[in-house]
């Protein structure tokens, strides 16, 4: 018995003092947030897409509305209209079809 405990504390002794050392160990990046690398990449410049009358925006649901229009400098949308931040556009989208009626560049 009196061996089972001391090898018991033994091995406990040794998990304390291993501890450490193992938080110790370099993990070369692996700590990071994910889609973060540690290389320099070149970024590609997106392509944007030039918005016109009459075109259907499928996912403008997605994107909050513009509440505060006059301060971007955007006129007062009609009932059934909204004005949606898409890009680097300010979008007047028919609220029940999805059709772009007005395009405005943000500043």
């Amino acid at each position: 018995m009196k061996l089972f405990a001391k090898t018991l504390l033994a091995a406990i002794a040794l998990s304390f003092a291993a501890a450490p050392m193992a938080q110790a160990q370099t993990t070369y990046g692996h700590d990071r947030k994910p889609g973060y690398s540690s290389s320099w990449k070149k970024h590609e410049a997106k392509k944007r897409h030039h918005w016109r009358q009459g075109e259907r925006v499928s996912d403008w649901k997605r994107r909050p509305a513009v509440r505060d229009y006059h301060r971007h400098g955007l006129r007062k949308p009609a009932r059934g209209q909204q004005w949606v931040k898409v890009d680097n556009s300010y979008l007047l989208m028919s609220i029940a079809t999805g059709i772009i009626l007005g395009v405005n560049a943000a500043r």
